[in-house]
Order: C-alpha cells, then structure tokens, then sequence
C-alpha cells in the first residue's frame, strides 16, 4: 500500500477490524518512511450480475439507481438512511447469492418490494404503485389487502425516530 502522504511504498499494518457487519476490513497503517499513519478500507470486489431488461436488453447493474428508487418510495417517511443502506446491502448480498451472470430486472423489483415491505408499509404501496403501473384505485386496495395479510412486525428497538406532533412544532 503506497503512503498517501510521501508516496513510499512500505508501510506497515498496525491494526485490523471488521467494520459494516463483516463486509469490510478496516486497516490503521503506518508509513515505514515518514512514519505518518492512515487507515484503509478492504473490501471483497465481487461482480454484480447484469439485469435482464423486459425487453430483453441487458444493463450492468447500477446501485444508485437502486438507492434512488428506494429513497424516492421513503421520501417523508420516517426511516433512516443506515436502514436503506441495510437494505441495498441485503439485496445485493441475495444477488449475488444467486450466483447468476444475469437476473431478470423484475428480480431486482421484487426484492425492494420486499424490503419495503420491512422498513415501511407506505413506501412499499408507493414503490409498488410505480412498479407495478397501478391503474386505478382497486389495485391499490388489492396491495394494501396484500400487505394487511402478510404484515411484517417490526420490533420497537428497530424503528426509528418517531414522528413529531404537531404542537411541538411551535
């Protein structure tokens, strides 16, 4: 690992640890030469599968344009951004599961369904409403009947700052 405060490239690990639930090895390094210390981040460079488009057009996939879907369908919702990051992370780790070159993109849809439907019931009627090109107001009634009979219980301890009320908002 070359210093990047000298340039050498003899340094020396002082520490490691594991850090975003074993995902990651983080280093604390010493440069040998000027004998400044930095920290570095290891992780596993695995390759994603690529998505079938429903046109049969292939697409690498593309994380930002996950988060930015997921984040659109939370939009005002009370869930934090280390649950969204936990749920790209359980998505791409189930992709990557598969051990598939190539997934349908309707995959990739259905697994943030999926994780909607643990972070929050409105996000996933919104997401679902999108994905699912909703026509009209039966078929938000048959997702919401969908999710009313498959409810995911979600403990306290993982919920997120609770919604203020309107008089503490003076």
């Amino acid at each position: 690992m070359r210093c990047p405060f000298c340039g050498t490239q003899d340094t020396k690990v002082v520490d490691s640890r594991l850090v975003s639930e074993g995902a990651q090895v983080r280093r604390r390094r010493t440069c040998i030469h000027c004998q400044e210390r930095f920290t570095t981040f290891e992780v596993a460079e695995l390759q994603m599968p690529k998505l079938i488009k429903s046109d049969g057009s292939r697409e690498a996939f593309d994380e930002d344009k996950l988060r930015n879907g997921i984040i659109k369908a939370i939009e005002k919702r009370p869930v934090s951004i280390e649950a969204v990051e936990t749920a790209i992370t359980r998505i791409k780790e189930k992709m990557q599961a598969t051990g598939e070159r190539e997934l349908p993109s309707r995959w990739t849809g259905e697994a943030v369904m999926e994780e909607l439907q643990r972070l929050d019931q409105v996000a996933y009627v919104r997401f679902a409403s999108v994905y699912r090109s909703f026509k009209d107001i039966s078929e938000f009634r048959e997702a919401i009947d969908r999710l009313e009979s498959h409810s995911v219980t979600i403990p306290e301890s993982k919920k997120t700052a609770p919604e203020s009320k309107k008089e503490d908002q003076v």
